[in-house]
């Protein structure tokens, strides 16, 4: 079956072909670490594990980059009011963003460029666009890039330059610089005092990098000057997507994106999230509150990601119902002692893994490939009396094999501890001695502590509620 992506360039579906047979380039836009991420930021960053891991189930070898935005005005700005050096601010918070792609079970990128490690490659980007003619330098030494020279400016936000407003175009709408034109955007901002001691001193003068640049340099040193994905929200494609382009394309005269992909945004309770309504989360505040991660990240895949996502706790309890059933399922495979039917077996993960893919090769159309998921689990478990260890296997491997693509299937077994473990042995042995006073006082101190029985013929089995 041939992959098929939404191009936020063409506006429409298109066969996915590489640059290079067999290999993917991707590049999916980091966070700035000025602050712990938002749920909001990790559906991008779980949309873009859900794309990586796709490929690579899809046998493509993927060089995928994730940049960190390590010097930027907030960055600058919240190091000085710590009183702390910009390195040791921002080290706290790329810390507990690779901390927290952990928790979510995302799979590492290939490399995590910092914008502080590369600001050689982006003067010479700068230099580059100024020997062109389409960057310009303020009398205050600012460089600027000149939109109303790059021909097709705005061609991937749909947008035409009479469209633009004044300022539109600047990550920093406030900024009072020495402009030709206030749709203009910031390469190079000139030291100010009130920088203090965050600059560099570069062939385009003392000083550090916009935002923009930032991207375009780190990507095409990772990847090339033309590369196969780019990818995050929405709220990236203009300007920064878009400002990426004209960076990249005037410094090389090349293609610089082949498809471009985008998720929608998160509403929380319907509303957009932010500090003043109280419904703005990080991932920290969400499992803080008793939740599981893997019940985050798959209410967090589990709607397209082109729809927009309403983040709520009735979802998200759902969510962590269908996690336990699916894990409910993983453990009565353990279980398997009947005769088998292997043809039975063997049809079902046939036409369950037909539609998986089918699925996801339609732009990643997640929710047809879980509702795959669980009508085969459905189906196995009406046959589940009768299974073999043999046919259990079969079955486990295949859920496995899906999992490399979902990452939510599998999971570590957890120690519940001695305490509870104790628990669990003196009501089961309550329990064979026909004491059921005990047994059910137990059981009910265990489920107060969030851990349920199952009493199986393989014995007493626990979860975690």
């Amino acid at each position: 079956m041939t992959l098929k992506l939404y191009n936020t360039m063409s506006r429409k579906k298109e066969v996915f072909k590489p640059l290079k047979k067999g290999q993917v380039s991707m590049y999916i836009c980091g966070p700035t670490v000025y602050d712990y991420p938002h749920i909001g930021n990790y559906r991008a960053y779980v949309f873009g594990d859900l794309l990586n891991r796709y490929l690579q189930y899809a046998e493509y070898k993927v060089k995928f980059i994730q940049n960190l935005t390590d010097v930027d005005d907030k960055t600058i700005k919240n190091s000085q009011k710590q009183g702390v050096s910009l390195k040791e601010y921002t080290e706290k918070y790329i810390k507990a963003f690779f901390e927290d792609l952990k928790t979510l079970n995302i799979l590492p990128a290939d490399n995590y460029p910092k914008a502080t490690e590369h600001i050689k490659e982006m003067a010479a980007m700068v230099q580059s666009l100024l020997d062109k003619g389409l960057a310009y330098k303020s009398k205050d030494g600012c460089i600027y890039y000149s939109i109303s020279k790059f021909k097709d400016y705005g061609k991937l936000a749909n947008l035409d330059l009479e469209q633009l407003k004044e300022g539109a175009s600047g990550r920093v709408l406030s900024d009072e610089y020495d402009k030709e034109s206030a749709r203009d955007f910031a390469l190079w901002k000139a030291w100010t005092p009130e920088d203090g001691d965050i600059f560099w001193e570069t062939e385009v003068g003392k000083g550090r990098p916009g935002w923009h640049i930032e991207c375009s340099a780190m990507s095409m040193k990772y990847l090339g000057e033309t590369f196969d994905i780019h990818g995050g929200g929405v709220d990236l494609i203009f300007p920064h997507h878009q400002n990426e382009i004209a960076q990249a394309e005037g410094t090389t005269g090349k293609l610089f994106v082949k498809y471009w992909v985008h998720n929608e945004w998160l509403l929380v309770e319907g509303q957009k999230m932010s500090k003043s309504l109280g419904n703005f989360y990080t991932l920290r505040d969400i499992i803080d509150k008793g939740y599981h991660p893997l019940a985050v990240r798959y209410l967090l895949l589990s709607t397209h990601y082109r729809q927009q996502l309403n983040f709520t706790f009735k979802g998200l309890e759902a969510a962590r119902n269908s996690l336990q059933r699916i894990w409910d399922f993983m453990k009565k495979l353990d279980e398997a002692s009947g005769k088998g039917d292997e043809k039975l077996v063997d049809k079902s993960i046939s036409k369950t893994k037909k539609d998986f893919d089918s699925a996801l090769n339609d732009d990643l159309e997640i929710s047809r490939a879980l509702a795959a998921i669980f009508e085969f689990i459905k189906e196995i478990n009406v046959a589940m009396p009768a299974l073999s260890k043999d046919n259990a296997k079969k079955i486990k491997a295949f859920m496995i094999d899906l999992d490399k693509v979902l990452g939510f299937i599998v999971v570590e077994e957890e120690d519940i501890g001695d305490d509870i473990q104790k628990l669990v042995d003196e009501r089961e042995a309550a329990r064979k001695a026909k004491d059921f006073k005990k047994s059910d006082e137990i059981r009910d101190k265990l489920k107060e502590q969030g851990i349920v029985l199952e009493d199986t013929p393989q014995g007493v089995r626990w979860k975690r509620v």
